[in-house]
């Protein structure tokens, strides 16, 4: 399947269910959910310039394999929906969001419902045509990237209304185990942090893992999740890196089978080692091997109950801008980066007077599945601070467990916790140089995230 043709030939698996009377209207019910899975590619059909090194100096060179979008659909028997849509993808960019969001109103499925997740890949295609025109690309690529997310917003869209129109009853089952190849990047040392393995630092290893069965009991899709960035490889060649070869993996032992990968808060998690395919294909199959062992695994947790979903923006602020004299002297700077991000903040200030310090478009999901499973969508690149402080403090002695997933629905940039903003470093701040905000964010950004994620919880939680 990974041999396919790009994305003009379009590749949709879609499975359905037993008939009902095989589960709930034989009383059985574990069978207490609707749901189905699809897939299309959306590998692009020429070259296009790649995102997520800003070294790259020329556009893609083939692929290593097909990029996919894949669509999960749960719903409860109220009618209360959840739509999960994965990608092979760097981030989820705020334009994409809202094209795919619009589309799929007419499928019944509201803001509140669409939780969108990138995979991360640094291999794929970049995304932002402004962030292209403003680093001084050719611009016939900036719009070749505007064209590329007009028409995958269209595939997706149309695969959501596919496999809406095919949900059938399903049990959903919840487990977890382990992978061990995502290691912390930020490396303390006498000049500050530094991009490099540090086996002391945090991490989250865990691999989350929902199982969706039909109601004879058959598998039929497999959503998992992992902490760690998709940076194994640095090539040219369109490629999924380990997220895409587990996805494979899965689905060529498990026939039929569709999965999905989605993203945890992996901003300062690299896998390694790295640099190669042959290490790419090695961390897949490790994740695939976690995956696997969580479907075994005795402490599985079947889902009941109802669905509680809901979406709500957070207003966070960045620290202080830089002065006007400040910026004219990074305008000298042999960094072009730097003289590019200053140039730009010179002609905010120009424009409005003032640099914005306000972010006002922070979306935060939460999905509740019963009393047995929450599920937080947090935009941007979050570092593992917050899946771990999330999952301290929301699951409490309920025996519910908890699914932090970041690269959701708008991946604008970094996004820091306190302790990282106070060390320093790239994730910091530093690596803002490549975007069109100021600076760093301002010390409260972690409490603003956190307490609005708690707010959101204990509204699902209640309803």
């Amino acid at each position: 399947m990974r041999n396919a043709l790009g994305l003009m030939m379009v590749v949709v698996w879609f499975w359905q269910f037993a008939a009902p009377q095989s589960g709930l209207a034989n009383g059985d019910d574990s069978c207490c959910w609707l749901a189905a899975a699809g897939a299309v590619i959306i590998t692009p059909t020429e070259p296009l310039w790649m995102g997520g090194y800003a070294a790259r100096d020329k556009p893609s060179d083939g692929k290593v394999h097909d990029l996919f979008a894949k669509v999960l659909v749960v719903e409860d028997l109220t009618g209360h929906r959840l739509v999960i849509v994965t990608a092979d993808l760097l981030g989820i960019t705020r334009e994409l969001r809202t094209a795919i969001e619009t589309q799929v109103q007419q499928y019944g499925v509201g803001r509140e419902n669409l939780l969108l997740n990138a995979s991360h890949t640094h291999c794929g295609p970049a995304l932002r045509s402004d962030r292209l025109l403003r680093l001084g690309i050719d611009a016939r690529y900036a719009a070749l990237s505007q064209q590329y997310v007009r028409l995958i917003s269209k595939r997706i869209a149309k695969l959501v209304g596919e496999v809406v129109s095919r949900i059938e009853p399903a049990r959903l089952v919840y487990s977890y185990a382990r992978a061990g190849f995502a290691m912390n990047r930020r490396l303390p040392t006498e000049k500050g942090f530094i991009n490099s393995p540090n086996p002391d630092g945090p991490t989250d290893h865990q691999v989350p893992v929902l199982r969706v069965e039909n109601a004879a009991g058959e598998l039929k899709s497999i959503l998992f999740g992992y902490a760690c960035h998709a940076t194994t490889l640095s090539i040219q060649q369109l490629c999924g890196d380990y997220p895409g070869f587990a996805q494979q993996y899965l689905e060529e032992a498990h026939p039929g089978v569709v999965a999905l990968f989605m993203n945890g808060c992996s901003a300062d998690q690299n896998p390694y080692p790295r640099r190669t395919l042959d290490l790419a294909r090695q961390h897949g199959r490790a994740l695939a091997n976690g995956v696997e062992t969580a479907l075994m695994t005795k402490n599985q947790k079947q889902l009941r109950g109802s669905l509680k979903v809901d979406l709500q923006n957070v207003t966070l602020r960045f620290a202080d801008p830089p002065t006007r004299s400040e910026l004219e002297k990074e305008l000298a700077s042999g960094n072009k980066y730097i003289r590019i991000h200053a140039q730009g903040l010179l002609d905010e200030l120009d424009a409005r007077g003032e640099i914005q310090i306000i972010f006002d478009h922070f979306p935060i999901q939460v999905a509740q599945f019963g009393n047995d499973l929450t599920l937080v969508g947090i935009c941007g690149e979050a570092v593992v601070d917050y899946s771990l402080r999330c999952k301290k403090e929301l699951s409490g002695n309920s025996g519910n467990a908890v699914w932090v997933a970041g690269y959701c629905n708008d991946v604008f940039g970094y996004l820091p916790s306190k302790r990282v903003l106070l060390e320093g470093g790239y994730e910091a701040g530093a690596a803002m140089r490549y975007t069109a905000f100021p600076g760093p964010f301002d010390e409260s950004v972690e409490s603003r995230i956190v307490a609005g994620i708690h707010e959101l919880v204990l509204k699902v939680r209640s309803e």
